[in-house]
């Protein structure tokens, strides 16, 4: 049986994408591809385009909601039970402190701006404000078809012919795995499962002998991982392009001149089944085990590192939309109960565990890109779902908290070494120049060369804007 890279996730009819791309099925390969509603697929304008100097972005994801107060926006003059055990250093850039524990991020600022002022009211552990600009409270956090799309699926979607590899990947696992829960954000939406992301699988583990327990985290380790793409014992590449060849021919029969052009979102799926099948870039990307491991070193050799190198090189394969999450793990595996939310010890976790490592990847990815060139040309992007309470728990925590936390940017497009945005005294509101998570898309997009304003249609065929509302952020544009 031959397989083809794959998800879980269900595609528009309800088959899941893995299934549909089974060959032993002989539903791609050979006999007849049952997607009707893709074969009925609404005709898509794409978005105007404006020249942008980000030709790809890599986004990280600090799932659980980062103390960014304890990182980007220290308040070393607020009140003991405020402002925390850590002290601000001073950075690259004149005038930008950061947590002292970011000792190698604080060379890099200079390439980085910091947005203070966020704030969304769209409610706690809700990521698709993040992820799609849309602010409005939901009845719960799973994904709908009648979501907005994430940023990753509007740059899958405008691709247009769904040639080669994926615009939109996304890492370690899908969004709420470790926890069994299924959260809403990354996806396409209402455009149509056809432009979710190519998501990854990953088998995360602690070092022997480590056990974690709720406020004592352990380093996760790991590597994220392609769904098998092997070719069957019977099945060679010539026998493969024979299929493909016959395949075509059946096509071309079925085709007259007052046919659906709706077809086209068929055509996309096939094209894009044999390129991931036979795409030795794809496999080579994911395959770390051939690394320098002083590059391994740099990155760190944790789950997280490791996606965030293979991100790095995946944008060298023309990747344009990357999603790195550092997610929770405790539900399927016995690895990090707390990720980013720390509403136990959040100190010794973020001084022992998550900076440590997130400083590490952070500034590796950013030499690595600087050093050949390609931050003039990519975008880094470091956010969480929220923020987290001004007044520190009584069990050393800090809680959930939406009203204002902070996002970085870095790269291109960015105008380096400076700060937008301010809260006030204990970090608690906004004082200064507010942005909404539409606002972020909106910039974002800007960067890309993609139009705020843009409209894809909705699944009725009604235009809805890509940044309902949302303006960059001309204060941190180059």
């Amino acid at each position: 049986m031959l397989t083809l890279l794959g998800t879980h996730r269900q595609c528009c009819d309800g088959v899941t994408r893995r299934e549909s791309l089974s060959a032993g099925a002989l539903t791609l390969l050979g006999g007849g591809f049952t997607l009707p509603n893709l074969l009925a697929a609404e005709a898509r304008k794409p978005a105007t385009l404006r020249p942008g100097k980000a030709k790809n972005v890599i986004l990280l994801y600090l799932l659980g909601g980062a103390a960014t107060q304890d990182m980007w926006d220290l308040k070393p003059d607020a009140p003991t039970e405020i402002r925390g055990e850590f002290k601000p250093i001073d950075t690259s850039a004149p005038g930008v402190r950061i947590c002292e524990h970011l000792p190698r991020t604080s060379k890099w600022m200079h390439k980085a701006a910091v947005v203070r002022s966020v704030n969304h009211k769209a409610g706690c552990h809700n990521c698709l404000p993040s992820y799609t600009g849309f602010e409005q409270p939901m009845p719960d956090q799973h994904p709908r078809d009648s979501d907005p799309p994430s940023m990753g699926a509007v740059c899958e979607y405008l691709r247009g012919d769904g040639e080669g590899l994926p615009d939109y990947v996304y890492m370690p696992c899908w969004l709420g795995w470790g926890q069994v829960f299924r959260r809403a954000g990354p996806y396409a939406g209402f455009l149509g499962q056809r432009f979710n992301p190519l998501t990854t699988e990953c088998r995360p583990h602690g070092d022997p002998g480590t056990k974690p327990t709720p406020g004592k985290p352990v380093v996760v380790r790991g590597v994220p991982l392609l769904p098998s793409t092997e070719f069957g014992a019977d099945l060679t590449l010539d026998r493969l392009n024979s299929r493909r060849t016959l395949l075509q021919q059946f096509d071309d029969r079925k085709r007259s001149p007052d046919s659906n052009s709706s077809l086209g979102g068929y055509d996309r799926i096939q094209r894009r089944a044999f390129d991931l099948l036979t795409s030795s870039r794809m496999r080579a990307a994911f395959d770390v085990s051939k690394e320098d491991p002083r590059r391994l070193d740099r990155y760190g050799r944790t789950l997280f590192g490791h996606s965030t190198l293979i991100a790095r090189k995946l944008i060298d394969e023309g990747v344009r939309f990357v999603n790195v999450t550092w997610d929770l793990f405790w539900d399927r595996v016995q690895v990090d109960y707390d990720a980013w939310d720390t509403h136990t010890n959040n100190f010794e976790i973020l001084k022992t565990n998550k900076l440590p490592h997130f400083d590490q990847t952070f500034s590796a990815l950013l030499e690595d890109l600087d050093s050949s060139g390609a931050l003039d040309e990519t975008l880094v992007v470091v956010m969480s779902e929220m923020g987290r309470t001004p007044k520190i728990n009584a069990n050393a925590g800090r809680d959930h908290w939406t009203h204002c936390y902070s996002v970085v940017f870095a790269g291109a497009g960015i105008r380096g070494g400076m700060v937008y945005g301010a809260s006030d005294a204990q970090a608690a509101f906004v004082k200064d120049r507010p942005v909404s998570t539409t606002d972020i898309c909106a910039t974002i997009y800007q960067c890309l060369g993609i139009d705020p304003n843009a409209t894809v249609p909705d699944r009725g065929g009604r235009p809805v804007s890509i940044a309902p509302e949302g303006r960059p952020i001309e204060g941190i544009l180059a």
